[in-house]
């Protein structure tokens, strides 16, 4: 018998109204990269349960990686029952849920790699970021495979296997009068469609231009922010005003907005769980929910938010399949209690190339990366960020120099509405232990920059 099937079992006995187990067996193996050498190779294999039980609309949680020993985690969380407040909007764990697959989510290629095939993925990365301008190159691999599995007292059973690959180079230089880096961001769900060498070639071009940056005066600018800064805007500052609990709770700059205008026509902001190599694809989210394609913004519209149970039946609505329990580097985890959160945020790729973009742009600053990114004042939509790596001055349709660093304090909903192009170059894009996104490059416009 399974440690879920025990838990459960354990559970009827007890006369719990309601039990959910989660089980997320893990492997996890990261290649460090240190001095423009492999440092460490490190490989974990992790097991791990959560208990989430519900009795008279009391939520209990407990979480273990005492697999012989699960019917005793259930007593120890059904004993906390009685201190705890009922939630009286509850309305039940899911019963069914429907199993599909879908195509690039799992690569038995990545779940069998040896180690020596790990260590020519990352010397790759290390060998096209090589050049006689770059001092130092620094990095990691991170390849993950898991079996996820949940199950409640309610009949609900799914389980499915996933695989995950990311790398990341930043390449840095001391051959100017200043030390500057560059990034090479790549991410997927299988080995075929991941490109070490680009990883490298990446963040070789973007510090190689980077060399003997000049000062930006403090000003407003045209701004073209690459894909990778377009992922970053997108985890820390976008995305939370549309999780459904920030929305109702009025804490987003949105929530007096719904179904009007918020951003230009042609910009199309989805969450898409279903999306091939998408870090975040998934048919059920964690909670057993079927996934679907969510149009946050459509057509410059505010159409949608996304929640996960708890906090759809505290406002009696019903969750939308974003039940969330985030693992570290990429994948699940055994949380008990989910969060609300997208699987792939994605917008809409538009027609102008990037070069097309430069030559528009007449006084602007081209953005590769940004650093310490955050909202300054959520309700608003107030945020500020570092663009640090990558910066470059554009005059009149032209990349003239490098740029130093500057910050950037901006607000959201204006942004949004003074995009004027929108990229063909989509990337998958995740920060260290953040929202996976595929996005173009962006330009907007009219963006107050401040010197460093």
């Amino acid at each position: 018998m399974s440690a879920l099937e025990k838990a459960l079992q354990h559970s009827k006995k007890k006369q719990i109204d309601e039990c959910e187990i989660v089980s997320v067996k893990k492997n996890i193996t990261t290649i460090r990269i240190t001095d423009s050498e492999i440092a460490e190779i490190k490989q974990n294999f992790d097991e791990s349960y959560g208990i989430r039980i519900i009795h008279n609309k009391k939520i209990a949680s407990i979480q273990t990686t005492k697999k012989e020993a699960i019917e005793d985690s259930v007593d120890s969380a059904f004993s906390t029952i009685p201190n705890l407040k009922p939630r009286e909007f509850w309305q039940g764990l899911p019963t069914t849920t429907q199993n599909r697959n879908i195509d690039g989510t799992f690569d038995e290629k990545l779940e069998k790699i040896s180690g020596s095939e790990m260590m020519d993925i990352a010397q790759s990365m290390i060998n096209s970021a090589s050049s006689k301008k770059i001092n130092t190159i620094t990095g990691s691999l991170n390849i993950v495979s898991e079996f996820f599995e949940v199950a409640n007292s309610n009949g609900l059973s799914f389980n499915d296997k996933s695989t995950y690959i990311s790398g990341i180079i930043n390449a840095e230089s001391e051959q100017g009068a200043l030390p500057v880096s560059g990034i090479g961001h790549a991410s997927g769900r299988t080995l075929a469609n991941f490109s070490s060498e680009q990883i490298g070639k990446d963040a070789k071009k973007m510090c190689i231009e980077s060399i003997n940056p000049k000062k930006i005066d403090s000003d407003t600018y045209d701004i073209i922010f690459e894909p990778y800064s377009v992922g970053e805007l997108l985890a820390f500052v976008i995305s939370s005003n549309f999780d459904f609990k920030t929305y109702s709770e009025k804490k987003s700059c949105f929530s007096n907005n719904f179904d009007e205008e918020i951003a230009v026509s042609n910009f199309n902001l989805t969450d898409d769980p279903h999306i091939a190599e998408g870090v975040g694809t998934k048919a059920v989210d964690d909670e057993g929910i079927s996934t679907q394609k969510n149009n946050l913004i459509e057509n410059g519209i505010f159409k949608n938010t996304f929640s996960n149970m708890y906090d759809s039946y505290k406002e009696n609505k019903s969750s939308t399949g974003n039940g969330s329990r985030m693992g570290s580097p990429m994948g699940r985890s055994s949380e008990p209690i989910t969060i609300s959160a997208p699987h792939n945020l994605k917008i809409d790729a538009g027609d102008s190339s990037q070069e097309d973009m430069i030559k528009d742009t007449k006084h602007g600053i081209l953005v590769g990366r940004l650093w310490y990114t955050y909202a300054v004042n959520p309700i608003k939509g107030d945020f500020s960020c570092t663009a640090r790596s990558g910066v470059r001055i554009i005059e009149d349709g032209e990349i003239k120099n490098p740029g130093k660093s500057v910050r950037i304090i901006h607000n959201l909903p204006v942004m949004l509405k003074n995009i004027s192009e929108i990229g063909n170059n989509q990337q998958n894009v995740i920060q260290w232990a953040s929202l996976p996104s595929i996005t173009p490059s962006i330009k907007a416009e009219k963006i107050k920059v401040i010197s460093i």
